[in-house]
């Protein structure tokens, strides 16, 4: 299955836009598990079975892994997840770019170390950065657009005075992920559920492409204002996929050993949330 199969077949499967975020940080893990890194695949592993019935996708971000030497149970991770939920996309969320050379091993480490369905990408070096990861036939690149964070502005949302139309930085990177870019049908856009206007502008611009909307929980984006945004479908066809992602708020819902079950219980009160609010 391609990356857009799977993310279709869970989306029908378990009823859902939302996708967990694996971010571990060990400080906050609850319980028994608290300020040790190598409990990282446990305290990961135990949120995926408590949700893998209730996400579209997962995004295990690398950096909380990598900062504590934790790849190899990244590794893990990534296949448990492939194991007890083989329909449900992986999201590696890596946000890499660099030259076409570089690039090309980087495709490797998301494709082919870790098995990821789809990665994240930072598009500002321009196509041959992101040219090596769509030669992985179906698998997906997520390419930020207009991000969560406040700092965003001090790029995304500048003009162009170059380009026809002096469009927002943003704009002109989703026109070029709807068009020409898009070779294979492969790519996606990065957008924040803390900007639902943007999200509906980025949504104008690329009607057809699944967005990945970071923001909803800890950071404060509201879910139904993202989904009225950013969905575009009926009630049996996605034509515009969304992912609304939520990290830490289904993470770290209890700081006790019944970790998982708190987790359980806010992913469906999220999932729920995003689907009632599609009408």
């Amino acid at each position: 299955m391609t990356f857009l199969d799977m993310l279709g077949d869970a989306a029908r499967q378990n009823g859902s836009m939302l996708c967990v975020g694996l971010d571990p940080e060990p400080t906050r893990f609850p319980g028994r598990l608290k300020g040790d890194s190598n409990k990282i695949y446990d305290f990961c592993a135990s949120i995926v079975d408590a949700t893998a019935d209730l996400v579209i996708a997962f995004k295990p971000q690398i950096a909380y892994f990598a900062a504590h030497r934790a790849e190899g149970q990244l590794e893990r991770l990534m296949e448990h997840m492939r194991r007890v939920a083989p329909r449900v996309p992986i999201i590696l969320d890596a946000k890499r770019g660099d030259i076409g050379s570089t690039a090309e091993q980087y495709a490797i480490e998301a494709f082919e170390r870790y098995g990821a369905d789809a990665v994240t990408l930072s598009p500002f070096m321009g196509f041959d950065s992101v040219a090596p990861y769509l030669k992985y036939e179906g698998k997906g690149a997520f390419l930020l657009c207009r991000t969560s964070n406040p700092g965003g502005d001090d790029l995304q949302n500048q003009r162009l005075a170059s380009v026809e139309g002096q469009p927002l930085l943003y704009e002109h990177v989703a026109r070029l992920a709807q068009g020409p870019w898009n070779l294979n049908g492969q790519l996606g856009l990065v957008v924040g559920a803390t900007y639902p206007a943007e999200i509906e502008r980025v949504r104008a611009l690329a009607p057809t492409l699944p967005l990945l909307i970071p923001g909803v929980g800890a950071q404060g984006g509201d879910a139904a204002a993202t989904v009225r945004a950013g969905w575009r479908g009926t009630a049996t066809q996605d034509t515009g996929p969304i992912i609304v992602n939520s990290s830490r708020a289904i993470l770290y819902a209890s700081p006790g050993d019944d970790f998982a079950d708190a987790a359980r219980r806010e992913a469906l009160r999220t999932r729920d949330l995003l689907q009632a609010a599609r009408g």
